[in-house]
């Protein structure tokens, strides 16, 4: 069936569970959809109600579950976000160079998305591109090249996250709605002194698309 990446829902001493990503290449980092997949997984294997505290790759998450197979997922603060250029630079658990862009549909997002990614000012370990296009009724549409895939991916959360945060500077409000590729997210958060943000909240749905049994 193909994946991005890689989840396993381990026991935790503490908290509900913990989460291990690895993406493609086997590197690892904070993905937010495949939080709030493993939340699900996670519910469907009985660790968890309708809330949850869990262990991920950059420190302790809430999660929600909504109706209708909705996830609620409490980010980390961000304490800082960089210009660089007419760009930004945000860190939502991964770290993401944001651009924006018009006509988004017919955009190079694999050249210039790798080009951002292996740029040396991100050496060594490299950066996600987002690439967004502004739209009416506080909605935006986004598209990301990621590393660790070295692709475009249908949706990437932290990089949803981070967009949606970059738009506060062109005047969009909590909540914000993200296009992707994969369907639609919103992005809530509040804002702070000296751009930084709290509250986030990513929150989009979660379903079973495939199950099986794999012998090792």
């Amino acid at each position: 069936m193909g994946a991005d990446g890689l989840i396993l829902i381990e026991g935790h001493p503490a908290l509900d569970f913990n989460l291990n990503y690895y993406n493609s290449d086997g590197s690892q980092s904070l993905c937010g959809n495949g939080s709030r997949a493993g939340v699900m997984m996670a519910a469907s294997l009985g660790l968890l109600n309708d809330k949850t505290k869990f262990n991920a790759y950059d420190g302790t998450h809430e999660a929600e579950l909504l109706p209708s197979g909705i996830v609620r997922l409490k980010m980390n603060p961000v304490t800082e976000v960089k210009k660089v250029g007419l760009d930004y630079f945000i860190n939502t658990g991964s770290p993401h160079h944001l651009r924006f862009v018009t006509d988004l549909k017919s955009y190079p997002v694999f050249e210039d998305g790798r080009e951002i990614r292996y740029n040396k000012e991100y050496a060594p370990k490299g950066v996600n591109a987002n690439f967004i296009e502004l739209g009416d009724n506080n909605t935006i549409s986004v598209r990301t090249y990621e590393r660790g895939v070295e692709d475009e991916t249908f949706s990437c959360g932290t990089g949803v996250t981070a967009a949606a945060l970059a738009a506060f500077y062109h005047g969009y409000k909590s909540p914000v709605k993200v296009n992707v590729k994969g369907g639609t997210l919103s992005v809530e958060f509040k804002t702070g002194q000296a751009g930084t943000f709290d509250e986030i909240f990513l929150v989009g749905p979660a379903k079973m698309v495939f199950e099986g049994t794999l012998e090792l």
